[in-house]
């Protein structure tokens, strides 16, 4: 973003951003400051045992407030009265013996499907969703129910008791057509919700079905196995972008930034033909280009080539090479590079090959943003806990934690000064990082400490589908009434909002129309709800 974008943006919707050193010095900054007067009263009631006064305590309340997430929008009159309202509910809400925020995910979704504040922040305008993985876009249901009943649709169950899915004319040994299987069944309607259990970590009673992260993570890719077996396919491919652009416009989000591992494609027939990958960025970018001109309000998407953290030094190189032959072919829709899967265990980006593949683009005299998962780990000390000083080693634009988003800043209190001084945001992902097992109490997550002190973050959902829904108001609502508490306001929504297009990979035209497009969507929801 240019100098004068940058300085356009705050004076529109923040006022000036607190740095480091503010924090530090605390000489006049308006009505918040606290004085160099009460400064030495308290110095006096610490040492000389005097009884503070009441007012000196609500100052200090005060200089606290514009430090957190949200602190420092300025809200209108009517912001301020639904701002009032949503006060209100959140009380309500905190005082029910079953807090959502407190329970797993998996028993609190109804809870939350039946709140008011839930249904304000489905209809709110969330801006950008920045952490979604390609794969998990689209609901389990949609899939069962459409593509699990189009012709040539084959399952296997496993050993493992999972299931994998192709499209094929063969007669495959050990394979079923789905249309034969049904046909002999007297309630295909349960078939097809135990294949949804298949696609989903959803369960009635999540701490014994996965009683460990192990677990958990072992039924999450078996789950990406048997969802891959239906995308892949070339009709599917197609038709699954359009219907996962089209559930998160529905859920009022307009713009996407999508990690993809970018698999093969194949065609049903004889000769099986595979698409490479420049046919699977085509389609995709085809794809989104039809989805924006049939809905204005949707702004579009862009691509993160994603590839796994466990390939080899020689592969790892190949893969930056072929980003960035990705990004030189398609430059407005492929957005950077990133390094996935489960970081519990293993070597951390540093010494898994990344380090002598990392300067590629600066030797080919190009540019690739880097997204990178790091920190995805409540293993304190480890070597994994150690990537998210590597991410900010090797320039990463935005702190990608999927998972665990805070746990390992919590843990580095230099990298998160420095990745706060140098404007790197976290994707925060609440219900991943609670399903995933890397806190139980969305109240006690490390993300808390971080709105706090109005880190610059942005709220996403990771793998939605996986966790039986594909609305990001889910993951708003944990962190406006969970993690950021009585505290958060409507300034907290409304700053979230804005930095998802703040910290988007769109050029600076682009966020500024994005801005302006939110901005009278905003104001739609504020005229219609206070």
């Amino acid at each position: 973003m240019s100098g004068l974008l940058k300085k356009d943006f705050h004076s529109r919707f923040f006022q000036p951003p607190m740095t480091l050193q503010d924090k530090v010095v605390l000489p006049s900054r308006g009505s918040y400051t606290i004085t160099l007067q009460l400064a030495a009263v308290m110095c006096c009631v610490t040492v000389c045992g005097g009884t503070p006064d009441p007012s000196q305590r609500e100052t200090m309340l005060h200089q606290e407030d514009p430090r957190q997430t949200g602190g420092r929008v300025q809200l209108t009159g009517a912001e301020q009265q639904l701002d009032t309202h949503f006060h209100k509910l959140k009380e309500q809400e905190m005082a029910v013996a079953q807090f959502p925020p407190a329970i797993h995910f998996f028993k609190a979704r109804r809870h939350i499907h039946r709140s008011p504040i839930f249904s304000l922040l489905q209809i709110m305008p969330k801006g950008a969703a920045l952490h979604i993985h390609s794969l998990s876009l689209v609901s389990v249901d949609w899939l069962v129910k459409n593509i699990t009943y189009r012709p040539h649709c084959y399952i296997c169950f496993t050993w493992g008791r999972s299931v994998r899915f192709v499209f094929s004319t063969w007669d495959c040994l050990y394979w079923q057509l789905l249309k034969t299987l049904r046909a002999n069944m007297a309630y295909p309607t349960d078939f097809d919700y135990s294949l949804m259990q298949n696609l989903t970590l959803s369960t009635d009673d999540p701490n014994n079905t996965n009683p460990s992260q192990d677990a958990v993570w072992e039924r999450f890719e078996m789950a990406f196995v048997a969802i891959a077996g239906l995308v892949s396919y070339a009709p599917v491919f197609k038709d699954f972008l359009y219907k996962g652009l089209e559930q998160l416009f529905h859920d009022n989000i307009m713009y996407l930034e999508l990690r993809t591992e970018l698999s093969r494609v194949s065609t049903v027939g004889l000769n099986r033909n595979i698409h490479d990958k420049a046919w699977s960025l085509r389609t995709y970018q085809e794809g989104t280009h039809q989805f924006v001109a049939e809905h204005p309000g949707f702004l579009g998407a862009q691509l993160i080539i994603s590839v796994p953290r466990v390939l080899s030094v020689s592969d790892v190189k190949a893969a930056v090479k072929e980003a960035i032959q990705m990004q030189k072919d398609f430059p407005e829709f492929v957005a950077g590079f990133d390094l996935v899967r489960i970081l519990l265990r293993g070597r951390t980006m540093f010494f898994c090959g990344f380090r002598l593949a990392s300067s590629l683009p600066a030797e080919l005299g190009v540019t690739l943003p880097y997204f990178f998962h790091a920190g995805e780990t409540d293993h304190e000390g480890t070597e994994v806990d150690e990537n998210i000083l590597d991410a900010l080693l090797f320039n990463t634009t935005r702190i990608g934690h999927g998972r665990d988003n805070g746990y390992a800043l919590a843990h580095h209190p230099l990298a998160k000064e420095l990745s706060m001084k140098d404007n790197v945001a976290v994707e925060v992902c609440p219900i991943s990082n609670q399903v995933l097992k890397l806190v139980s109490n969305l109240r006690n997550h490390p993300a808390a400490v971080l709105m706090s002190e109005g880190y610059p973050m942005v709220v996403s959902s990771d793998d939605p589908s996986l966790f039986g829904t594909t609305e990001r108001s889910y993951d708003f609502y944990e962190v406006f009434v969970g993690i950021g508490g009585l505290r958060a306001n409507l300034g907290t929504l409304k700053e979230l909002a804005i930095n998802s297009i703040r910290y988007s990979s769109l050029p600076s035209q682009l966020k500024e129309r994005g801005l302006a497009m939110w901005q009278r969507m905003w104001d739609k929801f504020i005229s219609e709800n206070s």
